[in-house]
């Protein structure tokens, strides 16, 4: 199956050279979505000899998911995963995800921080944001799943047609959860292993996470 790794960076110039070069081995080809950089991000990634798209301003990382997503369909992809640009998840764990989807046991593939492997995740974030996510999904989109905010997925051709991400700030991985389930997609988690860097680690950034769910249950 044609593997599509869609990868959203904004100013993420000191790790996005490093990232490409860990994803390269596992997809038949990378697209980097520059979201409106103000650094040598999108010219780091288009050296490195992958497709380099570019909005020309900042729209947040939903908006440049969907941007990935209707590109790798328009060249054919059977399978696209998602792949954060910091650094933080580990590439080698892409062929766990996507196993699941060629073996015909799930259309779409959520990565979990909460099933057993290592995540340095912040205290707040762990104790308090992420059940209240856990619940606000289960409440606003009928979704069960222990992980309601991992940008490491994979799903199938099938999955990424049905999903169009109208929810361009950090609301998008609840809307993607949210219409998974609507869908009537198989879908399953597997575990990932995440280490934490700078971004994300303040309440504010949580409260923000909390506040676009909210918001997205009336876009979506």
């Amino acid at each position: 199956m044609k593997l599509f790794c869609v990868i959203p960076a904004f100013n993420e110039a000191k790790t996005i050279v490093e990232v490409i070069k860990s994803v390269k081995p596992f997809a038949d080809r990378v697209i980097i979505v520059d979201d409106g950089s103000a650094d040598k991000t999108f010219e780091l990634a288009k050296a490195q000899g992958v497709v380099a798209l570019r909005h020309a301003i900042n729209r947040g990382q939903g908006a440049a998911l969907e941007t990935g997503n209707r590109y790798a369909l328009k060249k054919g992809a059977e399978l696209i995963v998602h792949f954060d640009a910091d650094g933080q998840f580990l590439a080698g764990e892409i062929k766990e995800l996507t196993e699941l989807i060629k073996s015909g046991r799930a259309d779409i593939v959520f990565g979990s921080r909460f099933l057993g492997r290592e995540s340095n995740m912040p205290a707040f974030k762990k104790l308090v944001i992420m059940p209240l996510a856990r619940l606000m999904n289960r409440i606003l989109f009928g979704a069960d799943l222990s992980d309601p905010q991992c940008g490491f997925r994979a799903m199938n051709a099938k999955a990424a047609r049905e999903i169009r991400i109208t929810s361009d700030g950090m609301a998008h991985c609840s809307e993607i959860i949210g219409k998974a389930f609507r869908s009537g997609l198989k879908i399953k988690e597997a575990p990932i292993t995440v280490v934490y860097r700078e971004f994300g680690q303040n309440m504010s950034g949580g409260i923000r996470i909390l506040k676009d769910l909210i918001y997205s249950k009336f876009i979506g």
